[in-house]
């Protein structure tokens, strides 16, 4: 990825949520399609856990819902994620392992320093984000309730659950068993944990009926072995131990419940979410569970359930089967309408 794929709006000395002071704060970005006169086009899709702007594209494009020749598309890297502030890009003395906790609460209030800032926006047609991004999605609704006229989260949560937050324990602990990870001071890759980091999230990220139908057979996967390593593996021998693990921290204490005001009140901050909502969880997803959803939505004063009917898991909402895709895809033509 060249340096002119993104740009970068400069965020100074941040005081995080955490009381850590993130100085000389970076927010990586990219935009699609242009802002109109009345600023009125404007759509945040934040990124994913692990993810980077190119990896939202593919629900952009002629003809989709999220047409860059009639919205203004901004998508802002995740804290975390190496090309926003990251233990892997920070300098002494809040690099690698002593980078600082940063919440979901912390990424979108520097998203909206960006859009007010940067641009001049005032209000927003759209917040859509997939897993994590949905995460932050939910935190635009509760922090900036008169900005956010729709929100389209989709297999992601307001509130990690318990068992999530659990989920995540484990591949936390197979990372970091590693010997070479060297409690974040290592000085080359810990990549026997990220190889075992990527097998045991490869048991969550599908559903049973996934491996099942040995539907990985149809993408290009010679044997469930195959799939495991050149996906799996391949995916996470390249990225750095410590992003990831600074991600799965916020992604472990994301919390509407948290922000300013609420005093850890769920229910009163999704009550909070004025903004026209479609939540949309994967009805096979293993740890973002369309039950948590339903308690979440039946909390909202403007939101409607709709569960993506798919074995793809979690990865209902990755953009890697086509059907899933149009079903998403046509939630949004249906919510940007409204």
């Amino acid at each position: 990825m060249s340096m002119t794929d993104y740009e970068i709006f400069e965020l100074g000395d941040v005081v995080l949520r955490s009381g850590a002071t993130l100085r000389g704060a970076r927010l990586a970005y990219k935009t699609y399609g242009n802002l109109n006169g009345a600023k009125s086009n404007a759509v945040v899709y934040p990124t994913r856990f692990g993810g980077r702007h190119p990896d939202n594209e593919w629900l952009m494009g002629d003809g989709m819902a999220l047409d860059p020749k009639e919205y203004f598309v901004v998508v802002p890297n995740m804290l975390g994620n190496g090309l926003s502030s990251s233990p892997s890009n920070t300098p002494p003395p809040y690099d690698r392992a002593r980078f600082p906790q940063v919440t979901v609460h912390d990424n979108v209030a520097a998203q909206h320093r960006l859009v007010t800032e940067r641009f001049g926006i005032e209000r927003l047609a759209l917040v859509v984000g997939y897993s994590m991004g949905a995460q932050q999605a939910f935190q635009w609704g509760a922090s900036y309730p008169g900005m956010v006229e729709r929100i389209l989260p989709f297999c992601g949560s307001a509130r990690t659950s318990p068992h999530n937050f659990v989920f995540l324990e484990g591949v936390k602990a197979a990372l970091t068993a590693d010997a070479a990870f060297e409690g974040g001071w290592y000085d080359g890759p810990p990549t026997t944990g990220l190889r075992a980091f990527a097998r045991v999230y490869a048991g969550w990220a599908l559903s049973q009926a996934f491996y099942r139908e040995r539907v990985y057979l149809g993408y290009g996967y010679s044997s469930l072995e195959d799939y495991l390593i050149a996906f799996w593996e391949g995916n996470y021998v390249g990225k750095d131990a410590n992003d990831l693990l600074a991600m799965l921290w916020t992604w472990q204490h994301a919390d509407v419940g948290a922000t300013p005001g609420f005093d850890g009140d769920l229910e009163a901050a999704l009550g909070a979410i004025e903004a026209k909502a479609v939540v949309m969880p994967g009805q096979t997803d293993l740890y973002f569970t369309p039950e948590d959803s339903e308690y979440e939505v039946s909390r909202m004063p403007n939101a409607e359930l709709r569960p993506i009917p798919s074995i793809w898991g979690h990865f209902a909402g990755s953009g890697r089967n086509p059907e899933d895709v149009r079903f998403i895809d046509d939630a949004l033509r249906e919510l940007l309408a409204a």
